[in-house]
């Protein structure tokens, strides 16, 4: 199969979706490989690494788009890319579509087969294509959180572990999935006083048994959100629904009544964001105020480290792709459930249901479609 990985275009975006290892493992099995030059630039890999592991460079997007039969990307398509989709191509990035029905109707419309790195879920619920990429952004969430509360940044003038006979900074963090987890982690061994909220008590259980005395756990509820809220001075939206849209946790009434200069993190705006106030952010412009609430709603923080996020994604990401590439994305898909969770898009027809239902589409399943079909 010829395999493609274009430059990563959503501004501020340094990942790339292969690394020369990868690209060597895919050569081997007698795949080839197509890598737009500079692709690998913001995570430190040169045009010649790739090369020597086997890839041909290409020097516009246009042409790995135009040969490829299977694309891989770190983001989602901007306008301009879904235009180079064709019908019967494979996309396999991250994709987000509940929160974006325009992306969902430009898909719909390429024929492409578009395959999303975040609901690709094991049979235990586990997300093992989102998961590293969690992992990066939670520990992100307490570090930035850190640096935007920070007056000069427009924040409380906090420090987030206090220092010896001054009151650490409260942090909470808002879903006790994987974000959340690595969120708590580094925020509470920079020694702020850390709370983690969870609808799911056996959650809470394993976190507390766990992690005994570095953080405290609490069941969430509108109450129980709501007091520890406004009582943060970093908040940390965590809050996961497996590709469907987030709902909202921090409505817009507690902003007038949270503390001055506290600071939102809302790692869950991919999917539209657990705070009411909530709207994308770039990395050139990362933060906005309201209600006197600094709002820190990045859609790609792994992308500002992209050396270790680029290892940690393809990592996971390189083995389901080169099943794809091996047998083809229909036989893949059929012999592992996980792969075949992942299909949001086949032919003109959304064939995952959390996505149709938000943007009130028809839904096929991919066993209508394909499988067995």
């Amino acid at each position: 199969m010829i395999i493609g990985v274009p430059r990563e275009a959503k501004p501020e975006e340094y990942r790339v979706a292969a690394t020369p290892g990868s690209v060597r493992e895919a050569v081997a099995r007698g795949h080839t490989v197509l890598v737009e030059s500079g692709a690998g630039e913001g995570s430190s890999i040169e045009d010649t690494q790739f090369e020597r592991a086997g890839a041909r460079m290409l020097d516009r997007a246009e042409d790995v788009f135009e040969q490829a039969e299977l694309v891989l990307k770190v983001k989602e398509p901007l306008p301009h890319e879904t235009e180079l989709l064709r019908e019967g191509q494979v996309l396999f990035a991250f994709l987000h579509l509940a929160p974006d029905v325009d992306l969902t109707r430009r898909l719909v419309d390429s024929g492409a087969v578009c395959i999303a790195y975040e609901t690709v879920e094991l049979e235990d619920g586990t997300l093992p294509l989102l998961a590293p990429m969690s992992e990066v952004a939670g520990r992100m969430a307490a570090q930035v959180g850190s640096e935007y509360l920070q007056r000069p940044k427009g924040g409380r003038g906090v420090l987030l572990g206090g220092v010896p006979g001054v009151l650490p900074a409260t942090c909470a963090v808002l879903g006790g999935g994987v974000v959340g987890i690595n969120a708590a982690f580094v925020a509470s061994g920079m020694g702020a006083e850390t709370i983690v909220l969870d609808v799911d008590l056996g959650r809470l259980r394993y976190l507390d048994e766990t992690w005994t005395g570095r953080f405290q756990t609490l069941f969430s509820n509108a109450h129980n959100v709501e007091e520890v809220v406004l009582g943060a001075d970093l908040i940390v939206g965590a809050v996961l629904v497996h590709g469907a849209r987030t709902p909202w946790v921090v409505t817009r009434d507690m902003l007038p009544r949270m503390k001055d200069g506290a600071v939102i993190v809302d790692v869950a705006v991919d999917q539209g964001g657990c705070v009411e106030t909530s709207r994308p952010t770039t990395h050139a412009e990362p933060v906005f105020s309201v209600d006197a609430v600094l709002h820190y709603c990045v859609t790609n923080m792994p992308g500002a480290v992209p050396s270790t996020s680029t290892n940690a994604l393809t990592n996971a990401t390189i083995p389901y792709a080169l099943a794809i590439a091996d047998k083809g994305w229909e036989a893949a898909a059929a012999d592992d459930p996980a792969l075949a969770r992942g299909v949001n898009v086949v032919h003109g027809r959304v064939a995952y249901g959390p996505v149709a239902a938000a943007h009130g589409l028809p839904h096929e399943p991919l066993e209508g479609l394909v499988i067995g079909g």
